[in-house]
Formats: structure tokens, sequence, C-alpha cells
């Protein structure tokens, strides 16, 4: 370890109790179902701004398709889904977590020691962009499928979980050795 690191990994603080963290996320989760009538989730966010992006470069494209269509109808906006304003909240909400845990620095990049700043930068850009696919292909990110639908007792959403969990245990050794 250099002293430039030792320097820097003394100055960060844990990260916050996920214990805390859980419970805060399901009071949040509650306050989601009590005010707004359902839970919460994210993939419908980007998929209003992609579909805004494209209805600026070709309005009569997508309004005349019959899945981007629906996004426009009666004059509504990017802003006419509140998961808009979620994930702006959820972007916020990790700067906070990260100036909280003095892990904010100016153009550091988190990553292991045998994978350059600019392949970890181009793989975490594919990643999620493959989790925003699968996401609209799945009909739900990961977070309304576990929070939301595991907190309705929905089946298919406590298989989903199990599966990503699984995937996560099956895959972790392949991809561990690029951060030791």
């Amino acid at each position: 370890m250099t002293s430039s690191t030792a320097l820097t990994a003394a100055q960060e603080r844990p990260f916050w109790n996920p214990y805390v963290a859980g419970v805060a996320l399901g009071l949040m989760l509650l306050a989601t179902f009590l005010t707004m009538g359902w839970g919460l989730g994210s993939s419908s966010g980007p998929t209003r701004l992609a579909f805004a992006i494209a209805h600026l470069v070709a309005p009569a494209a997508t309004e005349a398709n019959g899945y981007m269509g629906s996004y426009f109808t009666g004059g509504a906006s990017i802003f006419s889904d509140w998961m808009v304003f979620e994930v702006i909240g959820v972007l916020l909400g990790g700067v906070l977590g990260s100036y909280t845990a003095g892990r904010m620095r100016r153009g550091a990049v988190s990553k292991g020691p045998r994978i350059s700043r600019n392949q970890r930068i181009a793989l975490a850009f594919l990643g999620g962009i493959l989790m925003g696919f699968a996401a609209r292909w799945a009909r739900g990110c990961t977070s309304g499928q576990a929070l939301t639908g595991g907190a309705v007792l929905g089946l298919g959403s406590w298989i989903f979980m199990l599966s990503v969990f699984a995937g996560g245990y099956v895959t972790a050794p392949l991809v561990r050795r690029q951060w030791r």
C-alpha cells in the first residue's frame, strides 16, 4: 500500500450501518405505498428520459409508435411520472452517502489493482446498459422486483431475487480477481 493510498484509506469513514440503512429503506418503501399507492422502482425514470430524447429528435415517429406513444398521450412530459423524481433522489442520496462517508474525491474511481480506470468505467457503463435492457425486458428493475414485489409477497419477485443472489454467488469468483 502506497503512502497516498494509506492516507486516503485513513480519511475514509465506514459506510452507513446496513441495518440502519435497511430500516430507513423499509420505511421509505412504506411511505411510498401510503402516499403514492405503489412501491419503489427505478426503471421507468431512465425509460422516460430516453423516450423524451427520442421525442425531441423525432416526435412524429415516437407518437406513432405503439409503445413509446403511450408516454406522450395527452401532452404528458418526462416529469409526468413521479419515479423520474425518485431516480433524481437516488442520485442525490448516493452523492450524500458518499460525501458523509468521506469517499467523495474528484476523479476517483473505485477499482481493483488488476483493472485500469478506463476499463472500470467502460465495464460499469456496459453493465448499466445491460441492466437497463434487462429491467425493461423483465418489466421491472431489481429494486421494483425485490422491494416492492417482495413486500407484497409476489412469488415472481421472490423467484427473481433468489435467482439474482444465486447468479451473484456463482459469478463473484469470476470477477473477484479484478479486485484483489
